[in-house]
């Protein structure tokens, strides 16, 4: 039996300058906020994406192309939800959310052409996921054993995303070292933990699937069936309370950069 978890992902505004305002750039550059959608909906993305904008426009290094690229994914799939609510007298509201989502499809395929042949390991994560990129697969893979490779929780996150399908214990490795690698106030990545939760459920591993389960909760995902999961780790003779502290714990930890892999 697998169990289906639904994310609701939580994003923070995001930019190398704190101090950089959304209003500022958008007067600076109004080009950067025209093409998004203008009303409410997708307010944090479309904040994140006007920012990290900028930052590729003022310098246009990897990372910040790399940065860009993951908030107009962000941004993308959530304003292509929002465009899908119809306003009967706000027709205008619907089509600047159309525009949004054109602008994040033609933007997202600008940085990867100019991203093509970079060693860059999410870039390189990118390239292999949304276009079938072996090549880029294989460099990625070729780098495990890089510094900028095991000290960065979103490539140990892409390589377990790899691995998922055919070495569980390895899944398990890079998932535990991207919840190591998560900074000190640092939302985790949500598939991190929902990921944990599947495969501890399918390993009828009850009680990890549980204590992660509130984890991810704890972390702002939404739509966990937590049903089948209090009954299977009762049914196996578990205290949910010591199980609910023991998840206070770890989400702490993870929180306060403090969390270490049971399995090192």
């Amino acid at each position: 039996m697998r169990l289906i978890i639904g994310l609701a992902l939580v994003t923070t505004l995001s930019g190398c300058d704190s101090s950089l305002t959304v209003r500022e750039v958008c007067e600076q550059t109004p080009a950067m906020c025209n093409d998004l959608n203008t009303d409410s909906h997708c307010r944090h993305e479309r904040a994140e994406v006007i920012i990290s904008r900028f930052h590729e426009y003022e310098k246009p290094t990897l990372e910040r192309k790399y940065q860009l690229l993951k908030d107009f994914e962000r941004y993308s799939q959530c304003v292509n939800l929002a465009s899908k609510i119809e306003h009967i007298k706000l027709k205008e509201k619907t089509a600047s959310r159309y525009k949004g989502y054109h602008t994040a499809q033609k933007e997202i395929n600008r940085l990867l052409y100019e991203t093509r042949g970079s060693n860059h390991p999410g870039l390189l994560y990118f390239h292999w996921s949304r276009n079938n990129d072996n090549s880029a697969l294989q460099k990625l893979l070729s780098m495990q054993e890089d510094t900028k490779v095991k000290n960065s929780r979103d490539a140990q996150f892409y390589l377990a995303s790899y691995y998922m399908k055919v070495d569980t214990q390895k899944t398990l490795d890079h998932l535990y070292r991207s919840l190591e690698l998560n900074g000190a106030d640092q939302q985790p990545h949500p598939e991190v933990l929902t990921s944990l939760v599947n495969i501890f459920y399918q390993q009828e591993q009850y009680n990890l699937a549980y204590t992660f389960a509130v984890v991810a909760k704890q972390a702002g995902v939404e739509n966990i069936d937590f049903a089948p999961l209090r009954v299977r780790a009762l049914d196996d003779g578990h205290d949910l309370e010591r199980l609910d502290t023991l998840a206070q714990t770890t989400y702490e930890q993870i929180m306060s950069g403090q969390f270490r892999s049971p399995r090192s």
